[in-house]
């Protein structure tokens, strides 16, 4: 299968992108984390990770767009140049943006399952190193080629639309 170079970075293919990223990010992350904290599987569980979800999603969605993305593009424009490879700038762009994540939505996951207390730097302390290597692991591994994938996928299908209608 060919890869299709075109990243999208803006527009509505950006936002998609970006989209599929942070929703498949969130959903491994708050599930994750609500069950390692509840220990098991229950309909109560559940219902948590579905009330915190929402709070993750637009605040990673947020986050990513306005601060994080862009710190990582910049890094990776400023450490890479024109003959380097397209999965050079991708794993750069990924790590950038997994190391600033990763330290904001700690935080913010604290906060959202448990308020505002006194444990929340300690609870960062303990929690960050783990959350930074299951996502970068699960970033490069499984969710940004799945996003991709998809993006492949979207082109192919409307090259062939544009195909059909000349």
């Amino acid at each position: 299968m060919q890869q299709d170079k075109r990243l999208p970075h803006n527009g509505k293919e950006g936002l998609l992108y970006g989209s599929l990223i942070v929703t498949m990010t969130v959903l491994l992350m708050t599930s994750y984390s609500v069950l390692l904290y509840t220990n098991h599987l229950t309909m109560d569980t559940l219902w948590i990770i579905l009330k915190i979800m929402p709070v993750m999603w637009i605040s990673a969605m947020v986050l990513e767009a306005a601060v994080f993305g862009r710190i990582a593009e910049s890094l990776t424009a400023k450490l890479t140049n024109t003959s380097s490879s397209f999965h050079q700038k991708i794993l750069l762009r990924i790590v950038f943006t997994v190391i600033g994540m990763s330290v904001a939505m700690t935080f913010i996951g604290d906060m959202a399952a448990n308020g505002f207390h006194g444990e929340i730097f300690s609870n960062w302390l303990a929690n960050w190193p783990r959350n930074f290597l299951i996502v970068l692991m699960a970033e490069s591994l499984l969710i940004q080629p799945l996003a991709r994938l998809a993006m492949v996928k979207l082109h192919a299908a409307q090259d062939r639309k544009a195909a059909i209608a000349q």
